[in-house]
Order: structure tokens, then sequence, then C-alpha cells
């Protein structure tokens, strides 16, 4: 490992726990981690320690088990799960714990799996899960997710290079992509994200009811309720500690009113899926529910999607990305959703944010459906922006006004 590698790896450790989680002193930290990671793992205990943190928990996994399981397991056990272990996380974020999802994913796992059992047993993970998940979507506690190379996630990102080249060409789109690879890494993330709060400031003001998509292959609009608020990939917890959910972040977000979505939206990048790529697929709303769908690759995974439960052929989230940012700048398809959702405008099947809702933590399921809160087992963000992608805001007297233009902020 050469040594400048090695400087923007301390740094990309450092960013995770002082930027991304905002470690305090004395809080809780769970690492849950694939088993390959653990050399990166051990850097950011370190720095979770350094930065106060009382007790670092981890709990690694193995993505290979996982196939295993859905090859060999019988349906019934495909319905297992370990509710203890649900119920030993709920219990740690009830005490302020902090939790860090780092992924090193492979975009091809799950390719020759059946798609109907993948379905189940994200289903059974996704019912036992809906508390937890209530903590991550409102924001009440300190959650990031961030990812590591593998040689997989690699080679399906540069299929043209050595295996060794692949992997270090990732790591160097990682360092670039987080701002890990300049020595004042901490400081230009305060001024990216003053400079995110600022876009949903203006979003806020503008007051705008709808917006209006023209893409190739999309002609969509989405309607909002006048309590949600655009807000930016910056959140506070129950404690009152900001933190950045999502390393890299690109984008500023709502949520929209359940029942107001109609048109067609195409996709513009992969979706991949529980190990399983879905490509160049479109969408049909009417009154907010998807009523028609299509897609070139992963139609079955797609079509089991859409059918998890009767949120999740609804959206529950609206992003906006300009073309022009870091991430799209790269020219690269990453396979991986942390990173093609903040190169691209994007929007979410599933369930809704409760953050994006004025004092969301505090209503209830009926107060929150009232508004158009979209309820579901599963939020699954998908890229839908490119540099023909035009948007416009519809005002409250039915006034537009350009918000993008060839895929950049007016």
């Amino acid at each position: 490992m050469n040594p400048r590698h090695s400087e923007n790896l301390e740094r990309y450790a450092d960013l995770i726990v002082r930027v991304g989680l905002n470690i305090q002193e004395g809080q809780q930290l769970l690492i849950s981690a694939p088993v390959t990671t653990y050399e990166f793992v051990r850097m950011v205990t370190e720095k979770a320690y350094e930065a106060g943190a009382l007790h670092v928990m981890t709990d690694f996994y193995d993505e290979d088990l996982k196939k295993i399981r859905l090859e060999k397991s019988s349906e019934e056990g495909l319905k297992v799960y370990p509710h203890w272990k649900q119920k030993g996380y709920i219990e740690m974020a009830e005490d302020n714990m902090a939790l860090l999802n780092l992924i090193a994913p492979d975009p091809s796992l799950l390719k020759d799996a059946d798609p109907g059992r993948v379905a189940l047993l994200n289903k059974v993970g996704a019912e036992a899960s809906k508390k937890f998940s209530s903590y991550i979507g409102g924001g009440k506690i300190s959650w990031l997710i961030a990812a590591y190379p593998t040689q997989q996630w690699a080679e399906s990102v540069f299929p043209d290079l050595e295996r060794a080249d692949a992997v270090e060409k990732l790591w160097e789109n990682i360092f670039y992509t987080t701002r890990t690879d300049r020595e004042e890494t901490v400081g230009l993330w305060e001024k990216h994200i003053g400079e995110l709060n600022e876009r949903a400031r203006h979003l806020n003001e503008a007051g705008y009811r709808k917006l209006h998509y023209k893409g190739p292959g999309t002609d969509l609009t989405i309607g909002f309720h006048q309590q949600t608020k655009w807000i930016s990939a910056q959140f506070t917890n129950d404690r009152g500690t900001p933190f950045v959910p999502n390393l890299p972040t690109e984008e500023v977000f709502t949520i929209p009113e359940r029942n107001s979505v109609n048109g067609v939206v195409s996709s513009t990048k992969p979706l991949n899926y529980g190990g399983t790529l879905i490509k160049d697929f479109t969408l049909t709303f009417k009154a907010g529910k998807v009523v028609d769908f299509s897609a070139v690759e992963g139609y079955e995974t797609l079509k089991n999607l859409l059918a998890a439960d009767e949120g999740a052929s609804y959206l529950g989230e609206v992003a906006l990305v300009p073309h022009d940012s870091p991430i799209s700048n790269t020219n690269i398809i990453f396979n991986n959703t942390l990173y093609d959702e903040n190169a691209s405008c994007h929007i979410a099947l599933g369930r809704a944010l409760s953050v994006c809702v004025e004092n969301g933590n505090k209503l209830t399921e009926e107060e929150l459906s009232d508004i158009g809160f979209n309820q579901s087992m599963i939020h699954v963000d998908f890229m839908i922006g490119s540099n023909e992608l035009n948007i416009d805001g519809e005002k409250a007297d039915g006034s537009l006004e350009p918000i993008f233009r060839n895929g950049d902020w007016v």
C-alpha cells in the first residue's frame, strides 16, 4: 500500500467518524460490515475511540453465506429471522447508539438466484426490521452508509482493467468523490453541506406544490403536501446532534404526496437491488401507484420489488442532484446505489422519510397518512437524471418556474 493511499484511507476513516456519524463523547457505536473489511473496521474503531466513543461493537457478516442460504435452505428456512438480534439493535438505538453500515458490494452476487426466493428473504428481513427502520427513516439516531471496494465490485465498474488495477481505480474514485484525497477534507465537507442546505432553503421558500419532469422516456408530475420540507443529507438526531447519513452525498430531497404522482419515468442508470442488476426500466404512475412497468434486464426482480407490499408501488422520496457534480463528472456507472444516486436525480419506491415532515417523529401513522406519507417495508432509490432532464416547479397559483435545465440547477 503506497503512502498516499494510506493517508487517504486515514482521512476516509476520520471523515466517517467526525462528519458522517459525528461521534460524541460517551456515545456507543455499532459497525455492521462484511468480514472482508476487518482491517478498515479496525481503523474506524480507533478513530471512534479517539473521538470519545464509550464502546465500539462490530456485527460482521458474509454475503456469500446469504447466497448459500438461498441455494440450499428450504422455503420455511428462508422465513426464519433472528428476532433477538433486532431487539438488540432497537435496545441500543434507544440508548443513543450510532450505526455505521459499511457496505462492500458484489453487484452480481445473486444474478443466478431465484428472484422469488430472494424476494421472500428480503421481505422477511424487512418485516422484522420495521421498528428499527423507523429510527433510521426518522433520523432518530446517528447512522451512516459508506462503501468499501471489493474485487467483484471493482471489476463490474472497470471490466477492461486488470484485477489489481480495477480495485486501485475504484479506491481513487471513492477518495475523489468523498473529498478524502485532499488534506482539508473536513473543512471541504462543512462548506459542501452548507451549500446543500442553502439549496434546500431556497426550495422551501419557493413553496412548489408540484414538480414536472421532462426527459428521454420521462414525462412525470409529482405533487407535495404543504407540511413536507426539502432537506439536505445532514440530519439531526433526537439528541440534537447533526450527522450525514450518506458519504458521499450531493442531494437535496423531500417526500411526495402518496397519491399525487402521474406519468412515465425511465431509469438512466442500473439499479443494484439485493445483488441483482435491474437495467433500462420504465414505470408508469397513475394517482401515485405504479400501474405498468418494463425492464430490459431484471424484470422478475423488479416485479417482486413492486409486490413487496402495498406501499412498494408508490413513491417515498424525491431527490434533486445536478449532473455537474463530482460523482457524475467521473463518467462512471458505479453499479451501486450509494454512488449512482448521488450522480443523478432520483426517486425512491416505498417508505417515505419522516425526517422530511415538520415534527414527523411525533406524528402517528394516521396523522402521517393524512398528509400523503407512504408506508412500506422497503425503500429503494433509482436514478432518473441525465444531462437531458428538465424540471419545472409549479407554485400554488399554477405558475411554473424552471429548476433544472439540461440536468443542472438553473
